[in-house]
């Protein structure tokens, strides 16, 4: 069995800091942020966005961008929320979430744009 790798991440150094499981491959290219965005709307989830700066994306709650889009299922339409966010914070995390409604709780939570850390 192959031995565990530690992965250099520590609440110390805000640069090496993750948030789940996407976080630790390359940043998703338009294509892969709309087949996440596809799939949340398959799925029938609420999207939502949020952001913060990346130095309190572990201590503080995210600002929510706008309301949740609910019963929104039109892709290019919460694709373009997406980019609105990240233009008008171009230094913060941007999130995407999936508000299941039959479990009431997130479904999927993903950085889809990640912020310079300080």
């Amino acid at each position: 069995m192959s031995e565990v790798q530690d992965y250099p991440s520590r609440p110390s150094d805000p640069a090496s800091r993750k948030m789940g499981t996407f976080s630790y491959l390359p940043p998703m290219t338009p294509e892969q942020i709309r087949k996440q965005v596809e799939w949340i709307v398959k799925n029938g989830w609420n999207p939502a966005i949020e952001h913060t700066e990346p130095q309190h994306a572990m201590s503080n709650y995210w600002y929510m961008w706008k309301l949740p889009m609910f019963g929104e299922t039109d892709v290019d339409s919460i694709i373009a929320e997406l980019e609105a966010c990240h233009a008008a914070n171009p230094e913060n995390h941007v999130r995407l979430i999936g508000y299941d409604n039959y479990k009431q709780s997130q479904g999927a939570n993903m950085v889809v744009y990640r912020g310079k850390a300080v």
